[in-house]
């Protein structure tokens, strides 16, 4: 049976000293990335229609923000009030009592929340977070290259086509590189990519019995596959590349195509974009993922009230309207509600927005792999080790990538890194 287990969490963390808010003044942590960064922008907007509450900005990279964010609510640090987080945490640390069961006002609408992303940020029928924007993973490419070697893309390509189109865009000569892939190390860094791909080659994070099955033919045909496409097609440095670099190789002209986060499809410039679906080998299950940048209460935050109006208004329908009427509506948060998807604003001006919504309602949690695996999560295992345990694979597939170790030395050290994780937290 898959469930979220209540084991302990795997890592020791030392407290950290804290910056608590004032009274009236919010803490928020959150990641980099440019709808974060549009809602900073926007809060005065936020704070004029709240007298006495203040907003203050902790602005992370996504390492950094799940290292920072879990250290506070494992230690009770009490530095935020407010959280970034996602589908990973929000269920577990839910079930725990560390994050606050929220509850909206009825002009919320919380029945206008995408199912997958009210069931992925909840534990026993409680919403443990609010998501502010949501994504599935899928194919973006620059039609005009492809058109001009003479290719197309299915809507449902194998890896096999993806190489072909890589192959078909790259001239290493004129900078211009057929494919960009993550490759930076983290659980939801690389491993959030690889997993997908692993998944549609028939891999698995675990066999039904919670043994490791990094060291299969699949996770070795799909990692060997990774590299070559990278090697022979991607940019240089592809081992440093996380969204936001590829974000600005893309929109700089220099790679021909990216599978990655459907959010990103907001923040392409060039006109030329197309969309398809993620990739498939032998298998569809779990070649996208599904996930929601959210916003959470820490459990005792003294500023619950003023912190629960804050994620009403920040993942509202009128914060969204908000956004159309400052930047147009190609540029809103997606991923979180259907009357976004309802609105005839949005689907003219979001090329992207037929394609993220089919992906977003394809990724299935509970069947993410080919053979039967004992764990919820499609880019995840939504256990309190994987953590740890992906953050160690995903240094590994780094090493790999660059060239420091071979395929098999890497997914051994894996396999042994997340045993020694899954026999300490006595799940055999």
């Amino acid at each position: 049976m898959k469930s979220i287990r209540n084991t302990a969490v795997g890592l020791t963390l030392a407290a950290t000293s804290a910056t608590f808010a004032t009274a009236g003044e919010l803490t928020i942590a959150t990641v980099n990335n440019g709808h974060m960064i549009e809602m900073q922008k926007l809060t005065p907007k936020f704070e004029e229609a709240n007298p006495g509450i203040t907003v203050k900005w902790v602005t992370l990279d996504e390492g950094t923000l799940r290292s920072r964010v879990t250290t506070d609510i494992t230690t009770k640090g009490g530095q935020f009030d407010i959280m970034t987080i996602g589908m990973y945490e929000a269920p577990i640390w839910g079930s725990r009592g560390w994050v606050e069961a929220l509850e909206f006002s009825d002009d919320y609408d919380v029945d206008d929340i995408l199912p997958a992303m009210r069931g992925g940020l909840s534990h026993e029928g409680n919403l443990y977070a609010a998501p502010f924007y949501g994504e599935s993973s899928m194919i973006m490419y620059r039609k005009d290259l492809l058109d001009a070697a003479g290719m197309t893309m299915p809507n449902n390509p194998s890896w096999g086509h993806v190489q072909d189109a890589a192959a078909a865009m790259t001239d290493k000569d004129a900078g211009q590189y057929g494919i960009c892939l993550r490759g930076k190390p983290g659980w939801g860094d690389n491993m959030a990519f690889l997993t997908t791909m692993a998944n549609s080659f028939g891999a698995q994070w675990f066999n039904e019995d919670w043994t490791p099955a990094l060291d299969s033919a699949a996770w070795n045909h799909a990692v060997t596959f990774y590299k070559d496409l990278l090697d022979n097609y991607g940019p240089p440095g592809s081992s440093g590349n996380s969204f936001n670099e590829i974000l600005a190789l893309m929109n700089e002209g220099k790679c021909g195509m990216w599978i990655d986060a459907t959010i990103a499809a907001s923040f392409l410039t060039n006109e030329n974009m197309a969309y398809a679906q993620a990739p498939q080998a032998i298998t569809t299950r779990g070649s996208n993922w599904l996930w929601a940048w959210s916003l959470a209460i820490p459990a005792g935050t003294k500023q619950k009230e003023d912190a629960m109006k804050f994620m009403e208004w920040a993942t509202s329908k009128d914060y969204i309207q908000l956004v159309a009427e400052t930047n147009g509506w190609g540029a809103v948060p997606t991923g979180t509600r259907q009357s976004t998807y309802d609105n005839a604003e949005f689907q003219a001006a979001a090329a992207f927005a037929d394609a993220e919504l089919t992906a977003i309602l394809s990724a299935d949690p509970e069947n993410s792999t080919q053979n039967p695996s004992p764990y919820v999560g499609v880019q995840f295992a939504a256990i309190p080790e994987f953590q740890a345990i992906g953050t160690a694979v995903g240094q590994q597939m780094t090493a790999v990538l660059a060239g420091d170790i071979s395929v098999e030395e890497g997914l051994a050290a894996a396999q042994e890194a997340a045993d020694r994780e899954m026999r300490k937290a006595g799940y055999y």
